[in-house]
């Protein structure tokens, strides 16, 4: 497990650094051709990892080919989120990411599942390989489906224009407020799997349905909750959702039933619900048209942060304070309230700068 948390952190790390990378060429040469070359990629190493997992390739072979496929893949997201931001009037662009939400969660929930079933019949290598023919599929209708949301710019891509959007304050503050938060998200999966089933002596089972439940949740309501956002006001929903992600985090220190798990899984989903696609949205409207691109991968560098930084927070509280729930989850529940804070200053200096 070593070796395989090993190879995860690496693949995090490059995942983050391509999202920027990829925001920069997609803003310089356009979010098709981005698009097309990412997912075109993505099949050829699918097949290679395909090949060398059914010949017994040595491990660092299929690590460096998973690793290679990984980034090119997180190369798009900045660039799906730029065509939302491209595509979308700013009144209706937080209902737009909270309709994608459904959609990734409906994947993510969809592909496991079918990826499970198969495996009882096919070998690991083929499982690879029916990713490959995925692939294939979506770089087919985007070439024919797809039309161009941003042709491209004649910007100079180098190092320093990924990092110029670092200058504007107001976004590196909201940015730096929301990786606070993304920590938080991070401990679902996480901290919160070990102090379940090892800490408190939940099933296996158990805690797979905690999992399916906050799944539910998104796919259900996240999109009428989106679309009153904008009514309630930007400020406000990620001073809400960071409340919502600490009061269900604190709510886990003095857990003594699977019921009593279940409704603070349903407290932190409904802080995801809010947070999540509103985040996106702020993004959309302080970006330029023409760098919406290397603000969607700067802003998804922190959130792979924020989410490879929280298992090493849970994982050294579970350690440090093994007979301690309510320090363990009062701690991390105190890094979603110091965000809600943070957004409220945020909202009051974004207000006097814009008057």
């Amino acid at each position: 497990m070593t070796l395989v948390g090993a190879i995860i952190l690496v693949a995090g790390l490059c995942s983050a650094g391509s999202q920027m990378v990829g925001g920069v060429l997609s803003d310089r040469f356009g979010r098709r051709r981005l698009l097309l070359g990412a997912t075109g990629i993505s099949v050829l190493l699918y097949g290679v990892l395909s090949i060398l997992i059914g010949a017994s390739a040595p491990i660092w072979a299929i690590a460096v080919t998973y690793i290679a496929g990984r980034s090119a893949l997180t190369t798009i997201q900045p660039t799906v989120s730029a065509i939302v931001s491209d595509l979308t009037p700013k009144n209706r662009l937080t209902e737009a990411y909270g309709l994608m939400r459904v959609g990734g969660n409906v994947g993510w929930a969809v592909g496991p599942a079918v990826g499970g079933y198969m495996a009882t019949f096919v070998s690991y290598a083929w499982l690879f390989g029916v990713a490959a023919l995925t692939s294939i599929l979506a770089f087919s209708l985007i070439l024919l489906f797809f039309k161009e949301s941003f042709h491209g710019n004649a910007d100079r891509v180098d190092f320093r224009s990924v990092l110029h959007v670092a200058t504007n304050r107001t976004f590196l503050m909201f940015t730096a407020l929301s990786m606070l938060v993304f920590m938080g998200m991070a401990h679902i999966g996480s901290t919160l799997s070990v102090f379940t089933v090892d800490r408190i002596g939940f099933s296996t089972a158990q805690f797979g349905l905690l999992l399916t439940v906050n799944g539910l949740i998104v796919v259900l309501f996240q999109y009428p909750v989106a679309r009153v956002i904008d009514w309630v006001g930007k400020s406000r929903s990620l001073i809400l959702g960071s409340l919502l992600y600490g009061l269900g985090y604190l709510s886990l220190g003095g857990i003594s039933s699977f019921s009593w798990a279940l409704g603070a899984i349903a407290i932190i989903t409904a802080g995801e619900i809010v947070f999540a696609p509103t985040t996106l949205s702020v993004v959309g409207e302080l970006s330029p048209y023409d760098w919406r691109g290397r603000y969607m991968g700067f802003f998804g560098l922190s959130q792979t942060l924020g989410i490879s930084l929280g298992p090493l927070v849970g994982g050294v509280l579970l350690d440090a304070f093994p007979g301690d729930p309510w320090f363990i989850w009062g701690t991390i529940a105190s890094i979603s309230f110091l965000a809600a804070l943070g957004f409220y200053w945020w909202g009051v200096v974004s207000r006097a700068s814009s008057t």
